[in-house]
């Protein structure tokens, strides 16, 4: 990952900040754990339980592709126990993840430094001119944050072995809830006409969902770039929709809804509901958490795509 000067300079200001602000901090109770954005950091909280405090280092409404660490996200990481990260390509940018990794003296390859999607198989996306990268929304998939909640828990436990137990009995819960989701996301999509599995939203960030449930991924572009709902793409999709006469379309809640309200118009759909995709919703709101995330996107998207009553989600967005 080629690393730009002018991050390189940014945390290194902010570490000598964050340095002069320890300076007085008092002794440390529980395991310090940072986490790269949200939903690594609600992951981490439901299975370190009490004794884990949880640094999140992106706030809510901002790209974690694209970030420049503060002060107290240097402080934060340089005295972590641990550190998760999502990898798959999530935490880019200017190389801000292994920059931020190195200021605090650590190694992005160390125990202590989790790499939570180890073991998931990548998926690939392409955009117009053929470039293809990696698609880092794994965790849409419930399946895939299982593997989440297994590497976080094994993280923890290497990090604080005289809690192991409490971490496993956390994790086991936090996966058998996951599983329930899964079950739940098998038979409500098993629901939807074979005709209107077609799941469209601004991004291809669905696709590991849409290929484990069976669904047609459709969306404007595959690739977050500065040329999102070009005319050509809007046409794109419009015919696919109206070729598989696609019943409804949806928005993510961190895009620029603009783009698919054009392609609605144009396709003669409605917007079924706000989904969440990189990020979760505010405490206590739907999709506040994980589980609630993933709850939501499934009622939201099934309400859509079987024409229900209920498939307006405008109240709902994140």
């Amino acid at each position: 990952m080629k690393r730009s000067p002018l991050i390189f300079s940014a945390l290194a200001g902010a570490l000598v900040l964050s340095a002069c602000s320890d300076a007085d901090a008092g002794e440390r109770g529980d395991v310090q754990v940072v986490a790269t954005f949200s939903i690594i950091s609600d992951i981490a909280e439901n299975i370190g339980g009490d004794g884990v405090d949880v640094h999140s280092i992106v706030p809510l409404g901002v790209d974690p592709h694209e970030y420049t660490p503060l002060s107290d996200d240097i402080q934060a990481t340089t005295e972590a126990d641990l550190v998760l990260w999502n990898g798959l390509n999530m935490e880019v940018g200017d190389g801000w993840f292994e920059s931020l990794v190195e200021i605090a003296d650590k190694d992005v390859d160390a125990a202590d430094v989790v790499e939570v999607s180890a073991g998931v198989e990548p998926m690939h996306l392409t955009d117009e001119g053929g470039e293809s990268e990696v698609n880092p929304h794994a965790f849409l998939d419930p399946n895939v944050g299982m593997i989440y909640a297994e590497n976080i828990r094994d993280g923890l436990i290497e990090a604080d072995p005289d809690n192991a137990e409490s971490y496993r009995k956390n994790a086991e819960k936090y996966l058998d809830e996951l599983e329930e989701v899964d079950d739940e996301y098998q038979a409500r999509f098993g629901e939807v006409p074979d005709d209107q599995r077609v799941l469209v939203a601004s991004e291809n960030a669905y696709q590991y969902m849409a290929d484990r449930y069976n669904l047609r991924p459709g969306y404007i572009w595959a690739i977050d770039t500065d040329e999102q709902g070009s005319p050509q793409q809007i046409a794109d999709l419009v015919e696919l929709i109206k070729q598989r006469d696609v019943p409804a379309v949806f928005v993510e809640s961190n895009v620029d809804t603009r783009p698919m309200e054009t392609v609605a118009d144009e396709a003669g759909v409605e917007i079924a509901g706000t989904i969440f995709s990189d990020e979760l919703g505010e405490p206590g709101d739907d999709g506040g958490t994980y589980i609630s995330m993933l709850e939501h996107n499934l009622e939201i998207i099934h309400a859509g795509l079987t024409d229900s009553s209920d498939g307006n989600g405008d109240g709902d967005e994140g």
